[in-house]
């Protein structure tokens, strides 16, 4: 069984994946799942140019067991009219546990959208400062519109009048959006200054510079992820950094790697307790995308078709 992005739509909404994410997120450091590092192979075209990265991410939990193929291309995005493609590309595979047997393949674009945005989502409710009201957002894409979606879920007060402040190298992408999502563009510096900060950018190099940042705020880095990629420079990584997983920071992030940073605490470790909430002050945390989660929305959606 094939199920489209169109589907999908209507089967996957944040208030059935975030609680569902928390749960994985959780059983992810109580080592109740199996998930390897995900597997990536840089591309380059026929000509011997660098064009994308394909990756592979299995992992296994519960009654169930799911595999992603995801691509990057960037160049993606110059692409317009019939041949306009995401820059992300992905589909899932959802197999029964106990046989073997697939169940069903899906388009996984959106799954990953939303997926990421949830964990974003579920760190923000943990980890925000207390009475948290402005949320910065650096980047004017996919991910900037559905982290806007997803946090203003958990934070309400993202959703009064200037509580979302958009900030992006295209201004008129970031005046756009601001329009659709009831937010305001503004300088880099002001999104910054925010309580809770997300780079979900395209940056290879440090964009976010911990000198504007709020003596106790969060940030969220979602982009660069890689060894050799980084949107936060040395300032912001001397906060408390939180991992969605230890293995993954320590292995595919270059915020962490060439900072030296050390990773305080997994999130799943202080959503269960079995870590201590790490003391007020400048908190970051570092996503990096797991197949644990895919895995979970993929089941969300099996379980919204067969409720």
């Amino acid at each position: 069984m094939y199920i489209p992005e169109s589907r999908i739509h209507g089967l996957l909404s944040y208030e059935v994946l975030i609680p569902a994410i928390r749960r994985a997120l959780i059983d992810y450091s109580a080592g109740r799942m199996v998930q390897p590092l995900r597997s990536v192979l840089r591309v380059h075209d026929e000509d011997g140019k660098p064009a994308g990265w394909f990756a592979v991410m299995p992992a296994v939990a519960g009654p169930f067991m799911a595999v992603k193929t995801v691509t990057f291309y960037p160049g993606n995005a110059t692409l317009t009219g019939p041949e306009a493609l995401a820059t992300h590309l992905a589909m899932i595979e959802l197999l029964d546990r106990a046989t073997g047997r697939p169940l069903a393949v899906m388009d996984g674009r959106l799954i990953t959208e939303m997926r990421t945005a949830a964990v974003s989502a579920v760190a923000a409710q943990a980890l925000a400062p207390a009475g948290a009201k402005t949320l910065g957002i650096l980047g004017s894409g996919v991910q900037a519109r559905a982290h806007i979606e997803a946090l203003r879920m958990v934070l309400p007060a993202f959703g009064e009048p200037g509580g979302v402040r958009i900030w992006s190298r295209d201004r008129g992408r970031a005046a756009a959006l601001a329009v659709e999502m009831n937010a305001e563009a503004v300088a880099i510096e002001e999104a910054a200054a925010c309580d809770v900060v997300v780079t979900v950018t395209s940056a290879t190099e440090p964009v976010l510079e911990g000198r504007w940042l709020k003596p106790e705020s969060l940030v969220i880095g979602v982009g660069a992820v890689g060894p050799q990629l980084r949107e936060l420079d040395d300032e912001v990584m001397r906060g408390w950094l939180i991992a969605e997983s230890r293995q993954g920071a320590e292995n595919e992030s270059g915020d962490v790697l060439l900072s030296g940073a050390k990773v305080y605490a997994e999130i799943g470790e202080i959503l269960a307790g079995s870590a201590a909430l790490p003391p007020p002050g400048r908190r970051v945390f570092k996503s990096l995308g797991m197949a644990i989660e895919d895995l979970t929305g993929a089941v969300a959606v099996w379980q919204a078709m067969n409720s």
